[in-house]
This record gives structure tokens, C-alpha cells and sequence, in this order.
């Protein structure tokens, strides 16, 4: 397993007028990917069944082609690439669909809901030679590939633990439980930042709304390296917070997504000195550190063009979502087994 940071794609620009993309799926989260795509001048079609998706689709790119027909989408050899919005549940036999027509695709997460399914989507890929990339959005956020450059230049020291809270009253759901959700994202994060794999698991949750659903979880991770990180997340909290806590036996830094801009990353020149056997808190002053201001989205959706052109391995390729999934399966086991 190997977690890179590779140079991403800047600036918002299409890398090419000739990469054509086509979106299915139009709904809560699909729309922002239409936006995009259709603002870096990639997108030719959108494939949606329900009116209302159509609807959304003619008003965000009024330009583009949409129909309800995904194999008059996959006969086209003009669309070199398809972005998958559909429930999770559909991911795995739309994604195979789309590499056996010789599409490279780019799926939200996750990008499956069994580890057998994913690992199956990575194979054909592989035996296709398409491109699979999986939509762990906040690894294309300026401030956390900024966060990852203070962690591998060792401007934290080693990482001691890492905390997330993903938190909101609402939006409530009834077919998954806050844990896949919400947690994907800070998952995908903390095995980034921290490089390998958890070696132990344990989450405890509560359903209160919808019974078997669970509201609000709290996961641990412990890692082979002695770090560790938790994960708090839940859709029934008063106030919205996204924030994601590094601590270095160095540096502190803090990552707050709901934060305005110039004052998402905070770096906290802290840390504890020992005077013989007496820890002392050294304190000193703190500072924003300064990043791109760029939508994490649009980079997102670039990357993938970039990586359609280029055939380089995406960042969030096909094993980096085996990984998160692995994660996901080992946390839910431990909801149902009480922690």
C-alpha cells in the first residue's frame, strides 16, 4: 500500500478541448460535479432517469445532451470518460459496465459497498487498462495537501494522533448510518496523512432516530507506528463542525473546513520538553498558513481529466478506496459488536 502525494493539476482549466466526460447521475451531489465538469468545458452528456435530475442538468448546462439512456452513452466513442453520482449501491456493476465499453471512470464514494465488489472493480481495471478514481473529495482541498507537505517535510515531527469531528444537524438518512455517510472523507484523510493502514479497530454508535441506523459514531484507529486517530461523526449535533486535529511531537496543526478562506489551516508551534523527569508545555504564537484558494471539487474533477490524458495512477486511485472501505467494514463490525 502506498500513499503519494502527486502533483495535482491547478488553475481550473480543462487540460484538454478534446476529453469528454459524461455524468450519471444528477441529484444531491451530482449537480456539483455537472457544475464543474461543465465549467472546465469536459462534459458532453448527462445520463439521469428522473425528471427532476434532467431538469437540473438543463439548468446548470443548458448546452450539454441528457438522456436516461446509459448504453447510448456507452456506444459513444466520444465520451472517453464517465463520473458515476448513483447510489453506492449501483457503483460496482455501472463501473464494470463502463471499463468493459473502454470508459475510465470516476466514482463517488464509496466506490462499493463490499470489499469483494471493490476489489473486483480494481481488477478489471487493471485487466481494461482503464482509469478508476474514486471521489474522496477532501484530498484535492488545498489546505490539506498543504497539511501533507508540513507533515512529510517533518514540520509536525512524528504524528502522535489524529482527531476528526464531522459533525451537522441533518441531513438525516435512512438507508446508511452517519458512519458511511460522513466518516469516508476523514478516513481517506487519516490514511493519508499517517501513510499505512490501521492494525486495530474499534467503534461504538447510536441509533435514535430510525431504529438499526445509527445517528452519531466514535471510531478508533491504532496504528503499527504507535499513532493513533478518532473519528467522531454525526448528523443529530446543534452546530456544523468539520475539523481535523494533528498533533506531532513538534507541531500542532489544525484543519477547519468551516472556516472562511485564510483561515482553514492553522499551524500551532507547540509542543512538550522534558527537564529531566518534569514535561514543560512550550507555548509559542500560532499562524495561519497560507494555501491555494481553490474549489477542492474542481480539482478534483481536473485530476481526473488530467489522468484520462496522461494514464498516470490517479491519487485516490482504486486501492486507496479498497483501503477506506476496509476501514468502514472493520468499524461497522465493531458498531454491531457493541465496540
Amino acid at each position: 500500500m502506498v500513499y503519494g502525494q502527486p502533483t495535482l493539476a491547478q488553475g481550473g482549466t480543462c487540460l484538454s478541448d478534446t476529453t469528454q466526460i459524461a455524468l450519471v447521475g444528477c441529484g444531491y451531489w451530482g449537480k456539483n460535479l455537472c457544475r464543474n465538469f461543465h465549467a472546465l468545458g469536459a462534459l458532453s452528456l448527462v445520463v439521469d432517469a428522473t425528471k427532476n435530475g434532467q431538469t437540473t442538468a438543463r439548468s446548470i448546462a443548458p448546452d450539454i445532451q441528457v438522456t436516461d439512456s446509459l448504453d447510448e452513452v456507452l456506444r459513444n466513442d466520444q465520451i472517453l470518460g464517465i463520473s458515476l453520482a448513483t447510489p453506492a449501491e449501483t457503483h460496482a456493476d455501472l463501473a464494470i459496465k463502463a471499463m468493459y465499453a473502454g470508459k475510465d471512470v470516476f466514482v463517488e464514494k464509496p466506490m462499493a459497498l463490499t470489499i469483494e465488489d471493490a476489489e473486483k472493480m480494481k481488477h478489471i481495471a487493471e485487466e481494461t487498462g482503464r482509469i478508476l478514481m474514486v471521489g474522496h473529495l477532501l484530498e484535492y482541498h488545498p489546505a490539506i495537501i498543504k497539511l501533507h507537505e508540513l507533515i512529510t517535510t517533518g514540520e509536525l515531527g512524528k504524528i502522535h494522533y489524529i482527531y476528526s469531528n464531522r459533525l451537522n444537524f441533518g441531513k438525516v438518512r435512512t438507508e446508511e448510518n452517519a458512519l458511511w455517510s460522513f466518516a469516508p472523507h476523514d478516513i481517506a484523510l487519516i490514511l493519508r496523512l499517517i501513510g499505512q493502514a490501521p492494525v486495530e479497530v474499534s467503534a461504538c454508535g447510536g441509533s435514535y432516530l430510525t431504529k438499526g441506523i445509527a445517528d452519531t459514531t466514535v471510531s478508533n484507529l491504532r496504528f503499527d507506528n504507535d499513532s493513533r486517530a478518532h473519528i467522531f461523526v454525526s448528523w443529530l449535533h446543534p452546530f456544523k463542525e468539520q475539523r481535523l486535529v494533528v498533533v506531532g511531537d513538534k507541531n500542532m496543526a489544525i484543519f477547519n473546513d468551516v472556516a472562511p478562506f485564510g483561515e482553514k489551516l492553522k499551524l500551532y508551534t507547540q509542543n512538550v520538553e522534558f527537564d529531566g523527569p518534569i514535561p514543560i508545555l512550550k507555548k509559542d504564537d500560532t499562524e495561519f498558513v497560507e494555501h491555494a484558494n481553490t474549489e477542492p471539487l474542481r480539482e478534483e474533477c481536473n485530476h481526473f481529466l488530467d489522468c484520462i490524458q496522461s494514464r498516470k495512477l490517479p491519487l485516490t486511485n482504486a486501492q486507496s478506496g479498497i483501503d477506506v472501505l476496509k476501514v468502514l467494514h472493520a468499524c461497522q463490525q465493531s458498531i454491531e459488536q457493541n465496540g
